[in-house]
């Protein structure tokens, strides 16, 4: 695979010189152009041998483009605040807003790489972790982000050529360590695995290129072309896709818009199973409110000591109890180890980025507890119902999500999810009462009576997202919320449970 990186190409200082000029004003009016736009962001990555050129061309990329449009991460052993939280949310973290470009080094692929060189992950893993790349690339190209991978290359014996020279310059020695000599040594495990990661890794959106890196002016024009060659096809595919599936999504309205109204009149759905009959008194109430509580206390407590993070996610209808069972939660616990998130809208600068991105950024660390009023789900519920996200958008959704609380389960977090559900006429009276009730009177707004409208479409659309991300590992919890002390005593427990389950194991 990278005999085709080892052939001694080289460019004359001449004619690099004569090149560059005309690469950099290239580059830099096609940076304008992606700001201007900023339909699509843009994600660039260097891996590949040690002393092959990644840190020089990333460099070189800041030099010919404006730096401060540009985002560039270097990833090391990773820090507390990363080893906390699952291995992908420094990279969604540092992923590029629409109309600029990221960098990263030694990234991704970085980690799997060395597992598996050094043996401490199997076959089947690392292709897990390398099949959990792709899923992660193509979230992000089908969101229209351009995603450009290098792979930079140099021969065994370039790369001997390379480690003495810089541990030999007293000026540079520093950058050169024992480890540069132990991982020269397993040079052949790393190309092995190497050829591994491009073979699954290399797709169509998201394209390796191996660039031979033993002539600095050969590799800087090399990647340099390649990066103007794909960022120009972009700028035109992605015009092309976007013009596309605009109309695409107006046919689809216009096609399906009557076929789902004779649908819903018809629909039965999960919900309609639900027993809104169930209740608890007032005396019981409180005496299980108390022990519950009590016992959430001493369980959170026991969490944090053993470092288990948690996230709650409550969705449901308007006025279907969520907030109040979170409170129930809330108030018997330390406000200094959990954090509520109530999600409304994304803001301009949420809307730069894939609709995961404000949600990765709440993930808790260890021992901690993320609470969240309404969240991801909105892609395929609200923005589904108003139009907001096309059919094409919140159909990949569902897979998106799933994938990314498989991530969330895998790396330790205790995740529940709680559907909230109220019958239509319960919530007409709790709209009443609020409009009533002077101190609960904001909490009712002109989009609730609207959503109300169209109860019969959230039903359906609730059916089908829980029909797609009820799964083993993180089932929807289904709590009838007609009585709210019956419905917060359901929530209070099943919190309580999960916990038990965690800590025993």
């Amino acid at each position: 695979m990278f005999q085709t990186a080892e052939l001694g190409q080289k460019v004359s200082k001449k004619t690099f010189k004569e090149q560059e000029r005309l690469l950099r004003t290239n580059l830099l009016a096609l940076q304008q152009d992606l700001r201007r736009n900023g339909t699509f962001s843009v994600l660039v990555d260097f891996a590949g041998v040690r002393g092959a050129g990644k840190g020089s061309s990333a460099n070189l990329l800041n030099k010919w483009m404006d730096a401060r449009w540009i985002r560039t991460h270097a990833y090391d052993e990773p820090t507390d605040e990363e080893a906390q939280r699952p291995a992908f949310w420094k990279f969604w973290r540092h992923m590029p807003s629409r109309g600029q470009v990221g960098i990263h080094m030694s990234g991704r692929y970085s980690r799997p790489l060395l597992d598996y060189v050094y043996g401490q992950i199997d076959v089947s893993e690392f292709k897990h972790q390398l099949d959990r790349i792709n899923n992660f690339e193509k979230a992000l190209s089908d969101d229209g982000t351009m995603v450009q991978k290098f792979w930079m290359h140099i021969s065994k014996e370039v790369q001997k050529e390379r480690l003495e020279s810089l541990e030999s310059d007293p000026l540079r020695s520093w950058r050169m360590s024992d480890l540069d000599w132990k991982h020269y040594e397993m040079y052949d495990k790393f190309i092995e695995a190497a050829e591994q990661i491009i073979t699954i890794t290399n797709t169509g959106h998201a394209p390796w290129e191996i660039v031979e890196g033993e002539n600095y002016n050969y590799r800087s024009l090399r990647v340099g072309e390649l990066f103007q060659e794909r960022l120009e096809r972009h700028m035109v595919s992605e015009d092309f896709r976007q013009k596309y599936l605009a109309e695409m999504r107006a046919t689809m309205e216009e096609k399906t818009g009557e076929q789902e109204k004779e649908n819903l009149s018809n629909a039965v759905t999960i919900l309609d199973q639900l027993d809104f009959s169930k209740s608890i008194s007032k005396k019981e109430y409180r005496k299980e409110l108390a022990l519950g509580q009590a016992r959430l206390a001493k369980l959170h407590a026991e969490a944090l000591q053993r470092k288990i993070p948690i996230i709650l996610v409550f969705e449901g209808p308007d006025a279907a109890g969520k907030g109040g069972s979170i409170r129930q939660i809330t108030e018997t616990l330390d406000a200094r180890y959990y954090k509520l998130y109530p999600f409304a809208a994304p803001t301009d600068i949420e809307n730069a980025h894939h609709y995961l991105w404000r949600f990765w950024s709440c993930v808790p660390r260890a021992g901690r507890m993320s609470i969240f009023d309404r969240s991801w789900y909105g892609r395929v519920l609200v923005e589904r119902v108003e139009g907001f996200a096309g059919d094409d958008e919140w159909r990949r959704a569902f897979a998106e999500i799933n994938d990314f609380e498989d991530q969330l389960i895998e790396s330790g977090i205790v995740l529940l999810k709680f559907w909230m559900q109220i019958s239509k006429d319960e919530q007409l009276a709790r709209f009443k009462a609020r409009e009533e009730t002077p101190h609960k009177r904001w909490k009712l707004q002109d989009e609730d009576w609207r959503n109300r409208e169209r109860w019969d479409e959230y039903e359906v659309a609730t059916h089908e997202m829980i029909q797609q991300t009820s799964v083993k590992d993180s089932p929807w919890i289904l709590v009838e919320n007609e009585d709210k002390h019956y419905g917060r005593i359901k929530v209070l427990n099943a919190v309580c449970d999960a916990l038990v389950t965690a800590l025993l194991d």
